[in-house]
């Protein structure tokens, strides 16, 4: 993980853990995603170094193969001529570059499991950034959620609130005695339709008293 070792916490650890000990979580989110981002660049820009170092060592490979089968030609041209002098002299040549081929392919061996473990990183990475940035708006709106309801809490905890309250019920309480006054004055008075109603009543009592008197005098 070498080039990851300063970003391992980040990589290898639970997000909300480190959000849990951030005091702006909002900001720790940007913060572990710029981190993210920016190593993931660093990391791309190092496996296409090594990629590139891989062409060559294979060259090299392609190379010094080639060598060791001119030199097994000479050998056998030397070996025609009756030279077994210079034939010897070719298959030390040969044996050199045989010698060589192995040890670029160790060096080649190396360098593609460097690669492979490049892109494993890279893998785990992308998964990890991937995951930051789905939960960046959740994390985000529940925290401004949190401090609404924050600063709601402390507002009804407010002694202001409660204040406020109490002058509220004092004044319906006066326009309560005000509603009472206005009625008061009302008190023993007729309106219009009250005096109307109660001469419509006189009027059917006196023609209930004609109608007695009548009948009395009749007898």
């Amino acid at each position: 993980m070498g080039i990851f070792s300063r970003f391992a916490d980040i990589v290898n650890s639970n997000i909300n853990a480190i959000l849990d000990k951030a005091e702006d979580p909002e900001k720790m989110v940007r913060l572990i995603i710029q981190e993210m981002e920016d190593t993931l660049v660093e990391v791309r820009s190092t496996s296409a170094k090594t990629l590139a170092e891989k062409k060559e060592l294979v060259r090299r490979v392609d190379t010094l193969k080639e060598q060791v089968a001119q030199w097994q030609d000479k050998a056998e041209l030397a070996l025609s001529k009756d030279r077994d002098d210079l034939a010897r002299a070719a298959l030390l040549e040969k044996q050199k570059s045989a010698q060589a081929v192995t040890a670029v392919e160790e060096e080649l061996n190396h360098v593609e499991s460097h690669i492979d473990k490049l892109q494993q990183e890279v893998s785990t990475l992308q998964d990890k950034l991937a995951d930051a940035k789905a939960r960046q708006k959740a994390i985000i709106l529940r925290q401004r959620s949190a401090e609404s309801r924050l600063e709601v809490k402390k507002a009804l905890d407010s002694s202001k609130v409660e204040d406020a309250l109490n002058r509220f019920e004092r004044y319906e309480t006066k326009i309560d005695g005000l509603e009472s006054q206005v009625e008061s004055y009302d008190l023993g008075k007729k309106s219009l339709a009250d005096e109307i109603a109660d001469l419509q009543q006189n009027e059917k009592i006196d023609d209930e008293l004609a109608a007695l008197k009548k009948k009395l005098a009749d007898k």
